[in-house]
């Protein structure tokens, strides 16, 4: 016997050690996501520096997609602080804002280029 196991006792922890890394890769592969599969995915509009709708609803605690399509000629910025998100989007662009599953409430967000520009996600 040397080190910690014994040749034989080393034989029967390499096979549960492949399985073990084979069962988690298993889980983190692409495709495999039960996360995204379980998304919910709301789409909204910025049209004259206006969200359409201004509000929205999704279910709680499941991920959730915001696709913003932004129609105006100018770039806007989809922004919230109690939501943690912020990303620009271009001219008649469509960006993806990703969201973690939220408990239910009132989220407000806005165009942080224009202010003026706000709306609210409703999680029920």
């Amino acid at each position: 016997m040397t080190g910690y196991f014994a040749t034989g006792d080393l034989a029967r922890v390499r096979p549960l050690s492949i399985a073990a890394l084979l069962v988690g890769s298993a889980l983190i592969l692409p495709g495999n996501d039960v996360r995204a599969q379980d998304r919910a995915t709301i789409a909204i509009a910025v049209k004259d520096h206006r969200f359409a709708p201004a509000e929205i609803r999704a279910p709680a605690n499941r991920p959730l997609a915001i696709e913003v399509k932004n129609l105006d000629s100018a770039p806007m910025e989809f922004e919230s602080v109690s939501l943690r998100v912020e990303k620009v989007i271009a001219p008649g662009a469509v960006g993806t804002v990703n969201i973690r599953p939220l408990a239910p409430g009132r989220y407000e967000f806005l165009d942080d280029f224009h202010p003026e520009t706000r709306g609210t996600l409703v999680i029920q």
